[in-house]
């Protein structure tokens, strides 16, 4: 006993160990994957703003630029500019930019910028910008009266538009240089600092968050895991303490079921070993004390030595036939036994089960009674595992069947369906009862403390019906139980076959 609890302690300890080590590994995985997709979120959006907005916010200005100025260059070549001296420092204002004014010869005139006259120019920055004009091979375009456009994309986000015209100016052929310089870096520098700003304040809330719904959904994985440590430790009383209306609250509630199921179970198989060291006890008890008998008294008398020694093996042969109902259900439950299907009928098999059991029966003053319908059944299943189906069922209902009552073996055929049932009267099943009364080590309260079987018969019967494939109940009332099993009809087999089996 020292060396089970010592096991079951390490069991214990070595559960709380991997609770403790696997715990932050968890919400630290659900953590890191949440924060993942906020890292993937970000990435996204500065992709979007470097590779998109800002291409596309870059081609809008453009674009609007060029449309604002463009009903300009039609008006300007239908009139002589000098007609209007307020005319180009409106245009230099109107287009947010400069417009140089040359003459015939090339040579620069006037320098209008953003509304107003230059005077010392070659002070000027714009200057620098008439230089870089002059000097282009778009410039001798406009001395030979031909209008030409030119976009550049200058340092420190900066896009440039250059338009030559040849124009009239006071009589003569002149010519008009358009300068217009759209800053995008103010707008791109503004745009990405509230992004960086963004993606800080995206960060801190995801984590926080992402914490946050961790522990909410590992909590409840955490605590149905030490629930079911605590059952693997034998601790069935234990619950998992999580209230929740999803997936994790249905498996709260299954893992309570299984502990329920695993305590009754634990009950039951207490309650076996304590009916089957009983009635194991019991006969060995007989056993020796009529062998001490037999030695010690009657071995000179023949007649009081051979019914001692017929005692010994009737005892004996109910203890083997305990011990074999036993085995025989562990090797059924673990698949070692298979069916060896032969054709019979089952209606001589039932009455020949009936006649054995009548013997037992008759020392409560119980009589079984047999009847068929028709006389002769015929089907095809193993008739050694059938014969220990109905032998069950009988031993069940002499234990539960008052003293000088009737129990009745019958057979009734419905088409091709045939039903066997044995029918007793005695304390009805609870429906409660009747639902768990196929498990196994089941055994209800038995009349007059009669123990016939080991409390597993039922569960016997059971495992050997649905190994066959077949339909079977109980049905209680104030009057009656019955147990019944269905069983289908079979044809003869083919010569053929029957000829090969023997």
């Amino acid at each position: 006993m020292k060396n089970i609890s010592n096991q079951n302690n390490q069991t214990k300890s070595s559960f709380h160990r991997a609770h403790k080590k696997k715990a932050p590994g968890l919400v630290f995985q659900l953590w890191g994957m949440m924060m993942g997709l906020v890292a993937l979120t970000a990435v996204f959006m500065w992709l979007v703003q470097v590779f998109l907005f800002e291409h596309t916010y870059a081609e809008a200005a453009l674009s609007t630029s060029l449309k604002q100025m463009q009903p300009i260059m039609n008006d300007l070549t239908d009139r002589d500019l000098a007609e209007d001296d307020k005319l180009l420092p409106f245009l230099s204002r109107l287009i947010d930019g400069t417009i140089f004014l040359a003459d015939d010869a090339g040579e620069l005139n006037e320098i209008f910028s953003y509304g107003h006259l230059l005077f010392d120019v070659e002070q000027e920055p714009e200057y620098h910008v008439w230089e870089f004009i002059r000097d282009t091979d778009e410039f001798a375009n406009v001395r030979n009266r031909l209008s030409y456009q030119k976009v550049l994309n200058g340092d420190h986000g900066t896009i440039s538009i250059h338009i030559g015209v040849p124009i009239t100016y006071a009589g003569e052929d002149a010519y008009l240089l358009i300068e217009n310089t759209i800053r995008t870096d103010t707008v791109f520098n503004y745009n990405r600092h509230q992004l960086i700003l963004l993606t800080i304040l995206l960060t801190i809330a995801a984590a926080v968050l992402a914490a946050v719904c961790s522990r909410y959904f590992t909590k409840p994985i955490f605590a149905i895991k030490h629930t079911v440590d605590q059952l693997a430790a034998n601790d069935f009383s234990t619950r998992a303490d999580v209230k929740r209306h999803d997936e994790l609250g249905e498996l709260a509630e299954s893992v309570g079921l299984l502990g329920q199921a695993l305590a009754r179970v634990d009950v039951l198989r207490k309650e076996v070993i304590a009916n089957v060291s009983h009635e194991l006890r019991s006969p060995l008890s007989v056993i020796s004390g009529y062998a001490e008998l037999v030695r010690d008294i009657h071995w000179k008398d023949e007649d009081a030595r051979n019914e001692d020694l017929d005692l010994i093996i009737e005892e004996s042969n109910r203890m083997s036939e305990m011990v074999n109902d036993i085995l025989d259900y562990s090797q059924l439950q673990s698949g070692y036994i298979r069916l060896h299907p032969e054709f019979f009928d089952l209606a001589g098999l039932a009455e020949s089960e009936t006649s054995h059991c009548a013997a037992a029966a008759e020392t409560y003053g119980i009589r079984i009674h047999f009847e068929s319908d028709p006389e002769s059944v015929f089907i095809t299943a193993d008739p050694l595992k059938l014969s220990q189906v109905l032998r069950n069922l009988l031993y069940n209902a002499i234990n539960h069947t008052p003293e000088g009552e009737l129990i009745t073996v019958a057979l009734k055929q419905t088409g091709k369906t045939v039903r066997l049932s044995v029918k007793n009267p005695g304390t009805p099943i609870s429906k409660e009862d009747q639902e768990i009364i196929w498990e196994r080590y089941q055994r209800s309260q038995h009349q007059s403390g009669r123990r016939m079987g080991t409390g597993i018969g039922l569960s016997i019967v059971s495992t050997i019906l649905d190994a066959h494939g077949m339909k079977y109940g109980v049905s209680s009332d104030d009057t009656e139980t019955v147990f019944w099993f269905d069983v289908t009809v079979s044809a003869p087999p083919e010569p053929s076959l029957q000829a090969d089996k023997t």
